[in-house]
């Protein structure tokens, strides 16, 4: 018999990198301010942050969680479900539903458990989930803890996910289409207009992840189905708060009677604590701020187009993203820890995204982008990302471009 605490000796992958000084994970923050952070004693661009809109500095958002704070004190100390349910709760998931078009709304205390609980508690053992095989491990962790089955296909390919529904939907009861609005790795969005013709073609549900896609996608930031104007084919929007909304809490949105189901059958939600005061007050006032100042969204929209047009241009490969995320293909593990690490000592700060989140050789320097970013901010990064570009061989060297070309195409779909 083995000792369970074993392979935690074994473990080594962590420990080798962090012996090659290139370990970017765990950095503490001292402060942070608009889209600079301060860690290590030094200010350092933020492109790593999922800030989209810039509100967790906003003068307002900061009145209302500290208001909260005083009102309700720091915790609700127990779950929605008996003693923590606050007004500022109930007032969230009206307004936040009238927001998304949708009936209903709940919210959850985090966006991870609104995935793994919606989906643990609609899949019985005879229904299946058809899942994008790029979506976020909280929807692949609520795949695991379902009792029915889950078909996976090809990244973003409706010929692929159409061959599985044709070949198997007649083996079950309920299906659901399950995938990311925006991927969160390449930042590419969701092909939601074909996905919903395949949902009614063979009687499936559409549950759609806007994680990413709030605050972001549509005319206000109301998220994908916004995006493609077509907000009645999702029949379920998930999402979180701790990104455009500077906060921390989920969400699960559609027909009242499902939330309703949701809400009474879901143990993710019933056995947890609800979301702190502070936090629901937060995510209430930037819902506010999204509809009444206009200008955070036309802000990062500017941003992110600035920086793929010139990221493209110095020769970068971004998978050609269509959103704030932006990527870099760079290749091998060990050189996106060593590149990110080069952008830390030069005052940027940015995160590698390796396997197993992205295919082995297919390594990536994530990079996302906030409306509160200064074209001073955008300047110095591009200047930065293209000395280290030439530096690492990511650009200006031809053959280089065409091997990280191929890869994108082979592994990403990507031409």
């Amino acid at each position: 018999m083995l000792d369970i605490f074993e392979k935690c000796g074994e473990f080594q992958d962590a420990k080798r990198v962090q012996a090659a000084g290139i370990y970017p994970y765990f950095r503490a923050i001292e402060s942070t301010a608009g889209s600079t952070v301060v860690t290590h004693g030094k200010k350092r661009v933020m492109i790593g942050s999922n800030n989209y809109l810039g509100l967790t500095h906003h003068p307002k958002v900061q009145a209302a969680a500290k208001a909260a704070i005083d009102q309700f004190g720091t915790g609700c100390t127990g779950s929605r479900f008996l003693n923590g349910n606050l007004v500022l709760h109930e007032q969230l998931e009206k307004e936040l539903a009238q927001f998304l078009g949708k009936e209903a709304c709940l919210v959850f205390s985090t966006g991870f458990l609104s995935n793994q609980g919606a989906l643990s508690t609609l899949v019985g053992r005879n229904d299946v989930i058809y899942s994008d095989r790029e979506n976020h491990a909280s929807i692949i962790e609520g795949t695991l803890v379902s009792l029915g089955d889950t078909i996976k296909f090809k990244h973003n390919n409706m010929a692929d996910l159409e061959r599985v529904l044709e070949s198997t939907r007649d083996k079950y009861q309920g299906a659901l289409i399950v995938a990311d609005g925006v991927f969160s790795m390449s930042g590419d969005i969701f092909n939601f207009t074909k996905a919903a013709a395949l949902a009614k073609k063979y009687n499936c549900r559409l549950y759609i992840d806007d994680a990413h896609a709030i605050g972001v996608l549509g005319p206000r930031g109301e998220g994908t189905a916004h995006y493609f104007n077509d907000v009645n084919s999702a029949d379920l929007v998930i999402g979180t708060f701790s990104k455009s909304f500077a906060s921390i809490g989920g969400y699960v949105a559609g027909p009242e009677d499902v939330i309703h189901y949701i809400k009474h059958k879901c143990r993710p939600f019933i056995f947890s604590a609800a979301m702190p005061p502070a936090a629901a007050a937060t995510v209430l006032e930037c819902l506010r701020i999204v509809k009444e100042e206009p200008q955070h969204l036309a802000n990062l929209w500017k941003n992110a187009k600035k920086m793929s047009r010139e990221l493209s241009r110095l020769g970068f490969n971004t998978l050609n993203s269509q959103t704030p995320i932006i990527p870099l293909l760079v290749g091998d593990d060990m050189s996106a820890f060593a590149f990110a690490q080069k952008l830390y000592e030069h005052g940027v700060f940015a995160t590698p995204v390796v396997r197993p989140a992205v295919p082995e050789g297919c390594a990536l320097i994530r990079t996302s982008y906030m409306a509160s970013h200064t074209d001073e901010d955008l300047d110095y990064v591009l200047e930065v990302l293209e000395t280290l570009g030439k530096e690492f061989g990511i650009i200006g060297q031809e053959g280089r471009q065409a091997e990280l070309a191929a890869l994108a195409k082979h592994h990403f779909g990507v031409v």
